[in-house]
C-alpha cells in the first residue's frame, strides 16, 4: 500500500434530499454488497454505489469563475488529490475500507444550474463512480491509500 492522499469532506443523500449539493455527513458507513448506509441511491448499482471526487474539479471550476460549494458535482468523497489519474480497476484503501474504481462519471446537464459551461469544462473530471470492496466507516481526515 502506499499513501497518496486524504479525504476532504464526505457528503450522502438521504431519502428525503433532492437535487444538488448532496448534504455534507460527518461519515460514512460503506457497506459491501449494498452501498452506503442511508443513502438514497444504496441498493442500486453495485458498480456505481460510491462517487469521488477530486479537489482539482472545484479547483478548474473556479479558474473559470464558476463557484460551488463542496457537494455540487454529487460526490460521496471529496479528495485531496486527483482520482482521475488512476485508471479503471484502481483499488484505494480509505481507513478499513475498500472501494475500487468502476468507471467514470458521465456529464449530466444538471450541472449547467450551477453555470452553463460547467458540463463541458467538467467532462474529464467530473468524478469517478466505484465499487464497495470492503466494508467500514470514512470520515473527514482519512488516509487515502492505493492498493498497488
Amino acid at each position: 500500500m502506499k499513501k497518496i492522499g486524504s479525504v476532504l469532506d464526505t457528503f450522502s443523500a438521504d431519502i428525503n434530499s433532492s437535487g444538488l449539493p448532496r448534504p455534507k455527513v460527518d461519515s460514512l458507513e460503506l457497506k459491501e454488497g449494498f452501498g452506503i448506509l442511508n443513502d438514497k441511491f444504496a441498493g442500486k448499482d453495485l458498480d456505481k454505489t460510491v462517487m469521488i471526487v477530486g479537489i482539482n474539479s472545484y479547483d478548474l471550476a473556479k479558474n473559470f469563475e464558476v463557484s460551488m460549494e463542496f457537494g455540487s458535482l454529487g460526490e460521496n468523497i471529496l479528495l485531496d488529490f486527483n482520482p482521475h489519474e488512476y485508471e479503471i480497476g484502481t483499488i484505494f484503501q480509505i481507513a478499513e475500507s475498500k472501494i475500487q474504481i468502476m468507471e467514470k462519471c458521465t456529464i449530466c446537464n444538471h450541472l449547467s444550474v450551477f453555470d452553463k459551461k460547467l458540463p463541458k469544462l467538467l467532462k474529464e473530471c467530473r468524478g469517478l463512480y466505484c465499487k464497495i470492496l470492503s466494508s467500514g466507516k470514512i470520515t473527514k481526515n482519512d488516509i487515502v491509500n492505493i492498493i498497488e
